[in-house]
């Protein structure tokens, strides 16, 4: 039996019946309709409950989220039918968008592969949280609040041009203390700390090129560095949007770029303190404002149909 767990907000029961009708080989279907107070992961809950073997989230990051906590360390795969804002998981899995059937059927009949998920504890605030694509402050928290919708479909990725030095403009940069794994703490000037699972955010820009879904480490960006303030942004923005986005396309390097302001690393785990509460982002979601935030990986936690 497969249950489908689907915001009716973003889709219509009715569409994905009509999905379902269509198929040549019927499948048993449980329905599961997310609400204000559970978003996904309660009803995942019963779906495991009720005995079903495939669930299939209908929504957008943070329905597949919540339902990612529910099936996280079980069995039970997770199919995706993207019908969000930004669609982060799915344009990294190279789901298809805006084909309800197409995706259905993915979903359904399509190969299963691993897939990890990052952990956030947020301790200054006792709470925690899961991610699947990427979280952190700065640019990353400011960007996909400042990128037009509009401007993204008709644009791509020079949509994110004018956001950035929208995001930039309204970003500080403090002193910022990481530590990786075991590592001995280490403070430097950062404007934008990115945690990322997958690299690739709206607009097809891959601002982690290293990152995989199912490598185990986390892929770790941190923007900052010394330097007159406006040769800093414009530096960070080089980096962003060319060396790690346009310059990968171009010449086909998988790499990501180190630069007198951005610095990669991968990891298991890392640990990050602030000065003073900033804007914290998960999936394309701001979670409000943090000094102090722990991300560890968990290895190939989810089983994911595509």
């Amino acid at each position: 039996m497969i249950g489908i767990v689907f915001n009716p907000t973003r889709v219509e029961r009715s569409a994905l019946e009509d999905a379902l009708a269509a198929r040549e080989e019927p499948v048993e279907v449980q329905w599961y309709e997310t609400t204000v107070d559970d978003a996904g992961e309660g009803v995942t809950r019963q779906a495991l409950s009720d005995g079903c073997e495939l669930v299939v989230a209908v929504g957008g990051d943070g329905t597949l989220r919540d339902v990612a906590a529910a099936l996280a360390g079980t069995d039970v795969p997770l199919g995706i039918v993207p019908q969000g804002t930004g669609n982060l998981l799915a344009r990294n899995l190279g789901i298809t968008l805006g084909d309800i059937p197409r995706a259905l059927e993915r979903a359904i009949d399509g190969d299963e592969s691993p897939l990890d998920i990052g952990h956030i504890n947020l301790h200054d605030r006792g709470e925690e949280f899961i991610f699947l694509v990427m979280a952190g402050f700065g640019i990353d928290a400011q960007m996909l609040a400042e990128t037009d919708e509009e401007a993204k479909e008709k644009a791509g990725w020079l949509a994110y041009v004018g956001a950035l030095g929208r995001a930039m403009a309204a970003t500080d940069v403090v002193e910022t203390t990481v530590v990786f794994d075991a590592d001995p703490p280490a403070t430097e000037p950062a404007h934008t700390v990115l945690i990322g699972n997958c690299g690739t955010v709206q607009g097809g820009l891959r601002i982690l090129p290293d990152a995989e879904p199912d490598d185990g480490l986390l892929d770790v960006v941190l923007v900052g560095g010394e330097g007159p303030e406006g040769l800093q942004w414009l530096d960070a923005l080089k980096s962003v949007v060319w060396d790690n986005g346009i310059r990968r396309a171009v010449t086909r390097d998988d790499s990501a770029v180190d630069t007198a302001t951005t610095r990669h690393r991968q990891a298991v785990s890392v640990r990050v303190t602030l000065p003073r509460p900033l804007p914290f982002e998960i999936d394309g979601e701001e979670v409000g404002e943090t000094t102090d935030i722990l991300a560890t990986i968990q290895p190939g936690a989810l089983i994911v149909r595509r």
